[in-house]
């Protein structure tokens, strides 16, 4: 932890905020104070802003070889360096070690992914159809972007927004959430040694997100804005966009329904559901909240599944045999309670967990829920914990509707051994993905994103650095 830097990373060097503001990083296992970083104002996002702006003309004009190589020394760099950003990422997150090493390699994928797409970005062209005109289609960088990342999955929402952008020839101001600074710094040292130019990217930590994002979103000089994080201030920070007209992806909160139909295999749904509930500690827009089981099968299902989640270990990160870590922090784990009361108090059973853990740390037992009435606030409510609620449904006509009575609409999960129930009830689901069979849809090579509330736009797979171009269109008349 001591070679990782604490300060704000703005134009190639290492500063303190303006005003010498410094804020705690917290380790959720503990509550303990991890260390103090610097806590940007204004005034260092207007220096962050400047760098970006002052640094694009000329990154633009970098070939795409040059951007290539170096998304690939820092993917060689990440690989390199796995169980020390394991370690760091588990600290001021929480999660165990085996799944912090998993996301340094997802994260890792996607400078790799990227630096093979730098290489690729190509135009168009043609005679227009009255013959007059040639057609020549450009590709070029739509400029300094905004990045503003989640704490969830620190290090990999950080590489799959810079990752494009350096591919792209953008330049970047990146805010990470306050809760896991340490990883995007991590990785701000990281691209200085793989040789990025200083002001390309530029890291603003900060406790302030109001007072450091909107001034920059609404002064014209960000281009691009990208989002991870609640529906709620994605709505707001579309808002503050529209005044500049800024361009903007939004990858925003989910209410993933996982449908197990009659036919399904319910081993493999078991194991899909483990996945999608437990991945992260459930704290993942990605995950199953809303679990539609059919009748016949319901009770095996609920069964097998309690078993599975109440042998996982919940204990700190770092120790060895731990399966579940703790939750980001009080007021999260809150919520999680919350809901699983307001649940129960309409009738639904505990199968397993639904107790907080008395002693330090920010814990929660996994936790299923049976009899769950459709009234429940964890039915429209983004759930960001190990909290499996098990509804019964009767008939594809009667489970559709349900799934998709939510203004979410990221991810859905069907298990069916059917090929053309698959098909069929994939193409009636209102999400931008569809995890068939299977509990995980992240792929670097894949393009995530989601439909309604959900956001705007997708990231990772080929389409990803779409959403960091432009094209011009330029008009050579035929002789």
């Amino acid at each position: 932890m001591t070679d990782t830097p604490t300060q704000l990373f703005i134009g190639g060097a290492w500063l303190d905020a303006a005003d010498g503001a410094t804020m705690p990083v917290d380790d959720p296992a503990t509550g303990e104070i991890i260390c103090h970083i610097a806590d940007a104002g204004p005034k260092d996002a207007r220096l962050a802003e400047a760098a970006a702006v002052q640094a694009q003309e000329e990154w633009a004009r970098t070939a795409p070889r040059a951007r290539s190589e170096i998304l690939r020394r820092a993917y060689e760099i990440i690989l390199e360096r796995s169980d020390g950003l394991a370690h760091l990422m588990t600290a001021e997150m929480g999660k165990p070690l085996a799944e912090a090493r998993g996301e340094v390699a997802y994260a890792a994928e996607f400078f790799r992914w990227f630096s093979e797409e730098a290489v690729r970005i190509d135009g168009g062209g043609g005679i227009l159809p009255d013959g007059r005109n040639r057609m020549l289609l450009s590709r070029r960088p739509v400029g300094p972007c905004l990045l503003i990342t989640p704490w969830n999955f620190p290090l990999a929402m950080g590489t799959r927004k810079i990752g494009p952008a350096i591919a792209a020839g953008c330049t970047m101001v990146l805010k990470p959430a306050p809760q896991t600074p340490l990883s995007s710094l991590a990785l701000a040292a990281i691209l200085q040694e793989a040789g990025l130019p200083d002001g390309v990217l530029n890291v603003v930590t900060t406790s302030r997100a109001g007072e450091v994002c909107e001034p920059l979103l609404r002064g014209g000089r960000i281009r691009k804005l990208s989002f991870t994080g609640s529906t709620a201030v994605g709505r707001l920070l579309l808002a503050q966009s529209a005044e500049a007209v800024v361009r903007t992806s939004m990858e925003l909160g989910g209410n993933a329904p996982f449908i197990v139909f009659e036919d399904a295999d319910l081993g493999k749904a078991v194991d899909g559901a483990m996945l999608a509930k437990m991945r992260n500690m459930g704290e993942a827009c990605t995950a199953a909240n809303r679990f539609f089981v059919h009748h016949s099968v319901a009770e095996e299902f609920g069964r097998r599944l309690a078993e599975r989640m109440g042998a996982l270990v919940v204990g700190p990160g770092t120790r060895d045999g731990v399966d579940v870590g703790p939750l980001i922090d009080r007021t999260g784990r809150g919520k999680v309670e919350d809901l699983v009361a307001d649940a129960v108090e309409r009738g639904a059973r505990v199968l397993v967990g639904g107790r907080t853990p008395e002693g330090p740390g920010c814990f929660y037992p996994p936790t299923v829920l049976t009899d769950v009435s459709p009234e429940s606030r964890l039915m429209d409510t983004e759930i960001f914990g190990p909290v499996a609620a098990i509804l019964t449904f009767g008939d594809e006509d009667e489970v559709i509707p349900r799934a998709n009575d939510t203004p979410w609409g990221l991810v859905g999960y069907v298990f069916t051994e059917g090929l053309e129930r698959a098909l069929r009830v994939s193409e009636r689901l209102e999400v931008g993905m569809v995890g068939l069979n299977t509990g995980l849809v992240s792929n670097p090579a894949a393009p995530f994103g989601g439909v309604k509330q959900s956001g705007l736009g997708r990231e990772g797979g080929r389409v990803g650095i779409d959403e960091f171009l432009e094209y011009q269109y330029l008009a050579v008349p035929v002789r």
